[in-house]
């Protein structure tokens, strides 16, 4: 057996070579296996010699069986030759397979090397987060408006007022399909219907019938009524307005605030809510920028094998997400006139940037020594899995194991670093 070695930067091959006597024993051990499965006439299973099998059969045949057969030997010793860590699955090539011998190729792709120029003061700043009294009672106004009740009212309908409709379209004397609803209620301003047919029914009263002269816009979606004017005969039933809740402790309840008790602790509650949310996204928008910077400051060569990799790791999660929302990936092709390959080429850059953050965050790990013990991963699962309301185990299963736990604390000990 031999075997050589050709290095080329983060990518190793190594070659297996089987032959001689070698090569004719693992043939002699390989047909021995295989005549067991094979009935050939005019002789019992597995006692047909190996000249009548390879005349049935042909030479290559047992060739081919036994190449499969010796891979997992082949590939133990271009291991051992190796004696490195490689990051993603070996590749393997067969250069020859015949009576005189095989030529298993390996290819080995080890971690590349990462040179970061910097990854502190990386002048990134954090937005600051600030809450007005006017931020506060815009979103106290939002509530109301989305906890509003329709009443019926008298007199003519304004913008914000509902319309309870019928209403039939007709193009000429002829009505067209999808043209007609009863009992339709509709928001003026909601800008829902085509152009121009909201507008007019502003002013109209309960019991007020009219037609509504409107041209349909020239991208509508059906054919036949791009472009056309039409009149729209309208049946108004009622005319409804919101009516706000007051800020009283009945509406505390219906938000589900039952410490609230007056106007002064609801502002107080939604102040802190709004400023726990502008947190939030600060301090998501503050990492991402952190990340970014640090990108810029790495220089590493991504294996493409790992970009493929984690391509098809992100459509799978996008398929999840797909499922979540009732929707199959050829659903999902087939609505945006699109395929498998194009998802992947616009997924590409994604990719290729998550592995080069991983790559230079694992670099920071190693350069400055970053640990953590199992005390600190343990008194981590357990608080969130509080926090998520699992039990620990539940958690740290659903996590990916206890060794992702500590990863993950290695990695919020690389971004306290990248703040400073």
């Amino acid at each position: 057996m031999a075997e050589k070695e050709k290095k080329a930067k983060n990518v190793h091959e190594i070659t297996i070579e089987i032959s001689g006597d070698e090569w004719q024993q693992k043939l002699d051990e390989t047909f021995k296996k295989v005549i067991k499965t094979i009935k050939i006439d005019g002789f019992r299973q597995g006692k047909a010699p190996r000249s009548v099998y390879e005349k049935k059969y042909g030479k290559q045949a047992l060739v081919v069986e036994a190449v499969d057969s010796y891979m997992q030997d082949a590939y133990k010793k271009a291991l051992e030759k190796f004696k490195g860590e490689p990051i993603i699955q070996p590749t393997v090539m067969i250069d020859k397979a015949d009576e005189t011998g095989v030529i298993y190729k390996f290819v080995f792709t080890t971690k590349p090397e990462v040179k970061i120029k910097k990854y502190t003061n990386l002048g990134v700043k954090k937005d600051e987060v600030k809450v007005t009294k006017k931020d506060v009672l815009e979103e106290i106004e939002n509530l109301r408006k989305e906890y509003a009740d329709l009443q019926v009212k008298e007199g003519k309908a304004k913008e914000g007022d509902t319309v309870i409709i019928d209403f039939e379209g007709f193009d000429g004397d002829k009505a067209f399909a999808g043209g007609k609803a009863e009992n339709y209620s509709l928001e003026l301003g909601s800008h829902s219907f085509i152009p121009g047919f909201e507008e007019a029914l502003i002013g109209v009263k309960s019991g007020d019938e009219k037609d509504v002269n409107v041209t349909f816009p020239e991208d509508y979606h059906a054919e036949e009524l791009k472009g056309k004017p039409v009149v729209f005969k309208v049946k108004v039933h009622e005319v409804k307005t919101k009516v706000y809740p007051e800020l009283n402790e009945e509406f505390f309840l219906d938000l589900g605030l039952e410490d609230v008790k007056t106007k002064e602790d609801l502002e107080k509650t939604v102040k802190e809510t709004m400023t726990a949310q502008k947190e939030y996204q600060a301090e998501n928008k503050y990492v991402d920028a952190l990340f970014d910077a640090l990108l810029k400051e790495t220089n590493v060569d991504v294996p493409h094998e790992l970009v493929h990799e984690e391509i098809d790791r992100m459509v799978k999660e996008y398929e999840e997400r797909l499922k979540m929302q009732g929707i199959s990936l050829d659903q999902f092709y087939k609505y945006t006139n699109s395929n498998e390959e194009q998802l992947k080429s616009q997924m590409h850059e994604e990719a290729e940037k998550r592995i080069k953050l991983r790559f230079a965050i694992d670099e920071i790990i190693n350069l400055e020594k970053i640990d953590a013990t199992d005390d600190e991963a343990e008194k981590e699962a357990e608080e969130k899995a509080k926090k998520h309301g699992m039990d620990k185990d539940e958690y740290v299963k659903a996590f990916g194991g206890l060794e992702m736990v500590k990863y993950d604390i290695k990695v919020q000990k690389v971004l306290d670093i990248l703040k400073k």
